[in-house]
């Protein structure tokens, strides 16, 4: 754990420090971003923007040439989902929320050459690709109080036997589509949709099979146990709880990996500009 944050801590410095130094020879952009982010996973198969929350970050560009981008973008968002909400009230009866910091660079595409001088192209639609660093940490409610659910191993991690507690910070292949429209010589702005698919399979604490429920309640207490399966809080057609699910039963989808997505605005201002024309060549001077 403790290797992926000092990792994340030199990622963010060095982007934000060594990639403007490269960029003031060139065309640079540093502003912020505002949008929102949902999930895709378990608890959420399939429903674009369900459970959707705020998030917002900081970025900056490094225009190559008129057709080629480099970002690095810092975010901070969250995302939730639930059995009850966004997945037809199935049975497990499992929600979550969890915060995300992401760190990402990507590289850009435009569709069309972007130019920043009056009468020639200023805006283009692209798509991107690139890596990304994140942390989230699942969380889930029980009788009012918060809890953080990595920490029970609600699926028996950390038991003899079973694998280790899974981390917390991981990496996740980001790609989308965006339009970008340059007002002038200094400002951008832009929106953009896109996808994150992670590394783990447990952004959302649901990841493969249950563990016994009468030994996880014996090792761990009543809390974890009660977290890890929360079917008998419904209620069957007879009236009576329903009944826990067998050591063994499918708890979540072990052939996929979760995914997290990010749709939204940027406002970004150039500086360190040689030439108008966001070109490696420099510009003629004029007689």
């Amino acid at each position: 754990m403790m290797k992926h944050k000092r990792f994340f801590i030199a990622a963010v410095l060095s982007a934000f420090v060594i990639l403007p130094g490269l960029g003031l020879a060139q065309n640079s952009e540093v502003g912020a971003c505002v949008g929102t982010t949902f999930y895709i996973g378990d608890l959420n198969p399939s429903k674009l923007f369900a459970q959707s929350k705020l998030a917002g970050g900081i970025v900056y560009r490094y225009n190559i040439s008129p057709r080629w981008a480099v970002k690095a973008d810092f975010l901070f968002g969250k995302v939730a989902g639930s059995d009850k909400l966004t997945n037809n009230g199935y049975e497990r009866n499992l929600s979550f929320w969890s915060p995300l910091t992401e760190f990402s660079v990507t590289g850009e595409l435009n569709f069309l050459r972007l130019y920043n001088t009056t009468g020639q192209n200023h805006f283009t639609p692209y798509i991107f690709a690139g890596i990304t660093l994140f942390s989230f940490n699942p969380k889930a409610e029980y009788d009012g109080v918060e809890y953080n659910l990595q920490t029970f191993g609600t699926e028996g991690q950390g038991l003899e036997g079973m694998p280790k507690k899974y981390s917390l910070t991981t990496m996740a292949l980001p790609f989308g589509i965006g339009l970008r429209v340059n007002i002038g010589r200094y400002v951008c702005l832009g929106a953009e949709w896109g996808f994150r698919y992670t590394f783990t399979d447990y952004l959302d604490d649901v990841g493969k099979r249950y563990y016994d429920n009468d030994k996880l309640r014996e090792i761990r207490g009543d809390l974890v146990a009660n977290l890890a399966d929360r079917s008998p809080e419904l209620t069957g057609k007879d009236g009576s709880p329903l009944p826990l699910h067998q050591e063994g039963e499918q708890r979540g989808n072990f052939t996929t990996h979760d995914l997290y997505s990010f749709a939204g605005l940027f406002l970004t201002v150039k500086f360190g500009n040689v030439s108008t024309t966001c070109d490696l060549k420099k510009p003629r001077k004029r007689r």
